[in-house]
């Protein structure tokens, strides 16, 4: 969750610091760096935080924290929405991938729960008879990160 006030610089020195821990001990427990994903936050401000941030904005510093953190090796970094909204997910995902002149050597990709089935489960409404208005959403949701793992949304 992105609870608190504070800002996207405050978020990005403590997500280095855990970041850093939990390769540390990825590597004190001899996995196979290759054969993992890895499941951590963006880079955002707190919810509570009165200076936004922009999808650009939070691209640049999720990217730059995985660069000072993460090892090449790692195949793929499999992103939590994290509180944000279904949209919100979804741009900032795009913009990590749509980031230019910055080596990304992971696949940077979504593990969303909520950021999938929010707009879903409020299509379905536990209807049988908005099965398919659901199954639709869902499909457009999935279309959507699946762009945004490109950076083509």
């Amino acid at each position: 969750m992105q609870d608190g006030t504070h800002d996207i610089e405050t978020c990005a020195a403590v997500s280095e610091r855990v970041f850093t821990a939990v390769m540390l001990e990825l590597f004190r427990q001899r996995l196979l760096i290759e054969g993992l994903l890895l499941k951590p936050n963006m880079i955002t401000p707190g919810a509570s935080c009165e200076k936004r941030a922009t999808p650009e904005e939070i691209a640049w510093y999720t990217v730059r924290t995985l660069s000072r953190t993460i090892v090449p090796a790692l195949p793929g970094v499999v992103f939590l929405s994290g509180g944000q909204s279904e949209e919100d997910a979804s741009l900032n995902l795009n913009a990590m991938n749509a980031l230019k002149g910055v080596e990304k050597p992971w696949a940077l990709t979504f593990s969303y729960g909520r950021a999938l089935q929010a707009s879903v489960l409020k299509a379905w409404m536990g209807n049988p008879e908005n099965v398919k208005a659901a199954q639709d959403t869902l499909m457009e949701r999935a279309k959507a990160n699946g762009l945004a793992a490109k950076g083509e949304y």
